[in-house]
């Protein structure tokens, strides 16, 4: 675990995560398998890492295209976290219009990520559906946002942020609650 951090627990380690993700990818598995393609678009960052993650574990039992989001432009606190926002590129190597479309983030908790990325996407297309696949959901919501498919349910206080840790990101892996 990064020293940077104080007072900072750990929630879970990287075996659990790895069994939660399988856990998770087997739903959204069974709930799709009769689709024709599953498109599977992750936010960036950890929800695309979790995104990719799901797209190889899914492997050759369905049918899936991967894509990423970055909504940073579609953010409402746009100003007030940085005055100059760091804007990744969004990737959707496909057609959504009309198409199931599986949303994967790691954390939800206001539901405002999810809202920015909704916007987003409805100014790529009309999808047929949208899915939502989360790894943590702490509750919490400020908005009605309600995930279909969910790692780990957790009560965690408002002064606490969860963090979900990731190799490709983090050095690490590891779910931590840390002070905010």
């Amino acid at each position: 675990m990064d020293k940077g951090y104080k007072n900072a627990r750990v929630l879970m380690s990287e075996d659990e995560m790895g069994k939660i993700l399988e856990k998770l990818t087997e739903e959204i598995y069974e709930k799709n398998k009769a689709e024709g393609r599953l498109l599977v678009v992750g936010i960036k960052r950890r929800g695309e890492i979790l995104a990719k993650r799901i797209v190889e574990l899914l492997g050759t039992k369905i049918d899936v295209a991967f894509g990423s989001l970055d909504i940073t432009l579609y953010r409402d606190d746009l100003t007030s976290i940085d005055k100059k926002p760091i804007v990744r590129k969004t990737e959707i190597p496909f057609n959504i219009d009309d198409r199931s479309l599986l949303l994967v983030d790691d954390v939800l908790f206001t539901g405002r990520t999810i809202r920015a990325a909704l916007t987003e996407l409805v100014d790529l297309g009309r999808p047929k559906r949208v899915e939502l696949a989360v790894f943590i959901d702490r509750g919490e919501r400020e908005l009605p946002i309600c995930p279909d498919f969910v790692g780990k349910s957790l009560e965690v206080d408002k002064s606490e942020m969860v963090e979900v840790r990731l190799h490709e990101i983090d050095e690490e892996e590891c779910v931590l609650i840390v002070p905010r």
